[in-house]
């Protein structure tokens, strides 16, 4: 093992985000553009021999935890390779995808048996022609099939719902989400919006607080605290009766910036120490030009250790990313 990975805050490094590609098969408004985005070229993605390089190495520096975002990343042929290979490494310890789910009833069987142990679906409206209005596509049966289809495989647990939380469309599917919550195995998590929309059209004023959706969960089901999970990004609530529980993830109202503990990759190999990142330390670049594993460690080093302290979002001067969900990794 190596020397554990720290910023310069302190900060002990134990997650990474890898996006396997930037391109997707939904088109939801608070990310893409209904026309779509300019799609990397094939050979500028990381190969997955080269994800599987930089994770063995990462992870011997302690970070532990990984998950394959996109994108979409079930559109990457055969990603099943790709889980196998890093679930087969020593020092990682967590494996998990987060997918749009369209894909994931024909591929579930093939991902479980390579090495997947966690799923975390996007799923922002349960009422078909709402679905419709915010992802473009006629398509929330086939999500629903993947969630069942996860849910068949014990090995998975838990799999989560992903909600993005966005004023003057949300407040109505929250209650349907609640009864989902109580009626199915899966864990519902509230998010608020966050300014990584490609159009750039993201306002403070469209972010529906966790505070206002918990609020309308308590009018019909009262909820008790069960504190915050395992990386302290959500905080947890059980409904009273027993009959579930539901999830807050509040970036934008009570940001957890001080205990981040995570890293993203892009899918061409650019290493981002925050969402909000306006810098990136291009890896693919010293990698395919022969870097060395000392080499590119060093490189990573220098990157974290400047790592930001916190995100801005909110705050006079805040900027924007130029680069969307879709391209940077959820």
């Amino acid at each position: 093992m190596r020397e554990p990975l720290k910023d310069g805050h302190g900060r002990e490094i134990g997650d990474v985000r890898i996006s396997v590609t930037d391109r997707c098969n939904f088109r939801c408004q608070y990310c893409m553009p209904a026309e779509g985005l300019p799609w990397l070229d094939r050979d500028a993605l990381l190969s997955y021999e080269e994800i599987t390089r930089l994770v063995a190495l990462l992870s011997d520096m302690g970070v532990h935890d990984v998950r394959l975002t996109g994108g979409e990343p079930l559109v990457r042929k055969e990603l099943w390779r790709l889980v196998a290979s890093l679930s087969a490494l020593e020092h990682v310890h967590d494996l998990s995808l987060t997918t749009n789910g369209y894909l994931l009833d024909r591929q579930v069987g093939d991902l479980v048996a390579a090495g997947l142990r966690r799923v975390n679906v996007s799923l922002d409206a349960l009422a078909a022609d709402r679905f419709f209005e915010l992802t473009r596509r006629d398509a929330l049966h086939k999500v629903l099939a993947g969630l069942e289809a996860a849910q068949a495989h014990p090995e998975l647990r838990p799999i989560k719902v992903n909600v993005v939380a966005i004023r003057g469309f949300t407040e109505d599917e929250v209650l349907r989400f609640a009864e989902f919550a109580r009626e199915r195995p899966y864990e519902v998590r509230f998010i608020e919006f966050m300014p990584l929309d490609a159009d750039q059209a993201w306002s403070e004023d469209k972010v529906l607080p966790n505070a206002e959706v918990r609020a309308i969960i308590e009018s019909r089901h009262p909820l008790v605290p069960l504190g915050r999970d395992r990386h302290g990004t959500s905080r947890r609530w059980a409904f009273a009766d027993g009959a579930g529980e539901i999830g807050f993830i509040s970036p934008v109202s009570e940001p957890f910036c001080g205990d981040c503990n995570r890293i993203r990759l892009t899918a061409e190999g650019m290493l981002r120490t925050c969402l909000f990142s306006l810098h990136e330390t291009d890896l693919r670049g010293p990698m395919r030009a022969g870097a060395s594993d000392d080499e590119l460690e060093e490189i990573v080093r220098g990157a974290v250790w400047r790592k930001e302290l916190k995100h801005h979002v909110g705050e006079p001067g805040f900027r924007q990313p130029p680069r969307s969900m879709s391209q940077i990794g959820g």
